[in-house]
């Protein structure tokens, strides 16, 4: 194939797009209704599907209807990070009667003209990649398309024998990058169990002197007013997407003005413990290092300053373990958010360790070893995925013959 002889066609000409199923908890149920699993954005993946947690929903039959998945549905991401909007795979009627969510397209190709497995290599490509992100509407904390969008995307049609041919080619390519990125998966899990049990040892492991119990002040933060965010008075503050495990990211931090009286309640010093209150990253916190002298934080964030003598990075440990071991899930109906509130926080029992400062720098000293090793085998899967764009890109585009 040559790029002289490939068309590029819209998408709409070629493929129909069922938008999926909206949850709603205050649903009223009656007798016409039906439970059946249900997919989310997490289950739909670059390429492939992770099913190992698929939630149920209960919804009317004839709104099932309307979002029940068919064999040979290209699946396709409405939202969430930048780069992975438009991100596709092929549903191959993995689980019956499965639904999908409204934050997930199922594009439904006519398969005289265009095979799923072609139309789904082609949103793996960095051509594909480039369309959504320069397309996508970006907002404070996620990105997204909308149908009209992937009807507009423009893809390179060729006849059905020649998709057959790299697809066939592809997929005996790309089975071994990908079987490597999987066993790096694996060792980076690995890693991970490493880094929680070495937490539980020392948490378990703690001397403590009596029944005596650390508490803390919690403070959430600002809530964000966007007639504030631009104008004279600017001033940084850090979002829950700042926070991490262990690490605050500067690289993308908003700002907004502050009243002379918030500047003294918001504002953050060094040695202060910032916690995410909601969301996928509920509980996940870190202590600010005083980096930028004069930053705030926004309502989506507690700060956490300790009572007593006891570190603050105690506090972050017991965090990522109690999360770890399922604390901070979610309970209730779908459109449960998990949250960790204030008065939770603030009422949160650890005991006090003689040797905290001693088991906090080891754990910090242990955690730190462990982690650039999971980092140095993240970038080579980060290689490894873009050596795997670029092959499916090429071949689709037909930069090289296949």
């Amino acid at each position: 194939m040559s790029k002289s002889q490939t068309s590029f066609v819209r998408l709409g000409y070629l493929a129909a797009i069922q938008s999926g199923v909206t949850v709603d908890g205050n649903r009223d149920h009656g007798p016409d209704d039906v439970t059946l699993p249900y997919l989310r954005v997490a289950n739909v993946q670059d390429g492939r599907l992770d099913l190992g947690s698929i939630t149920e929903i209960q919804i009317p039959r004839s709104v099932a209807r309307s979002a029940t998945l068919k064999r040979g549905d290209v699946l396709m991401t409405e939202g969430g990070d930048l780069d992975k909007l438009g991100r596709g795979t092929v549903w191959n009627g993995e689980i019956a009667n499965c639904l999908h969510q409204n934050h997930v397209f199922a594009v439904r190709p006519d398969q005289r003209k265009l095979m799923p497995e072609y139309l789904a290599l082609i949103t793996q490509s960095s051509y594909a990649r480039a369309y959504f992100e320069s397309t996508g509407t970006k907002t404070t904390n996620l990105a997204s398309t909308n149908s009209s969008k992937i009807r507009d995307f423009k893809i390179p049609l060729i006849d059905l024998n020649e998709q057959r041919r790299i697809a066939d080619f592809l997929d005996a390519e790309t089975a071994q990058i990908d079987a490597l990125t999987a066993s790096r998966r694996a060792q980076i899990s690995v890693l991970e169990e490493l880094e929680l049990a070495r937490i539980g040892e020392h948490l378990s492991g703690a001397n403590i002197s009596g029944p005596v119990y650390a508490y803390f002040d919690v403070e959430l933060g600002k809530m964000l007013n966007a007639e504030r965010a631009s104008g004279s008075g600017q001033q940084a503050y850090l979002r829950n997407a700042n926070v991490h495990w262990y690490e605050i990211d500067t690289e993308d931090m908003a700002t907004m003005a502050f009243e002379p009286d918030e500047r003294v309640r918001y504002g953050i010093h060094a040695g202060d413990l910032l916690v995410c209150e909601g969301g996928a990253g509920v509980a996940e916190a870190a202590v600010w290092d005083g980096r930028i002298s004069t930053c705030f934080y926004q309502k989506s964030l507690h700060r956490v300053r300790p009572r007593s003598h006891v570190p603050v990075e105690w506090l972050m440990y017991w965090l990522r373990y109690s999360k770890a071991i399922g604390v901070f899930n979610a309970d209730g109906n779908l459109a449960t958010i998990p949250h960790l509130t204030g008065e939770q926080l603030a009422e949160y029992k650890i005991p006090i360790p003689e040797d905290g400062q001693r088991r906090v720098a080891e754990l910090a000293a242990e955690i730190s070893a462990i982690r650039e090793v999971r980092r140095k085998m993240a970038a080579a899967n980060d290689l490894l995925t873009e050596r795997r764009q670029a092959l499916i890109t090429s071949a689709v585009t037909g930069a090289i013959s296949v």
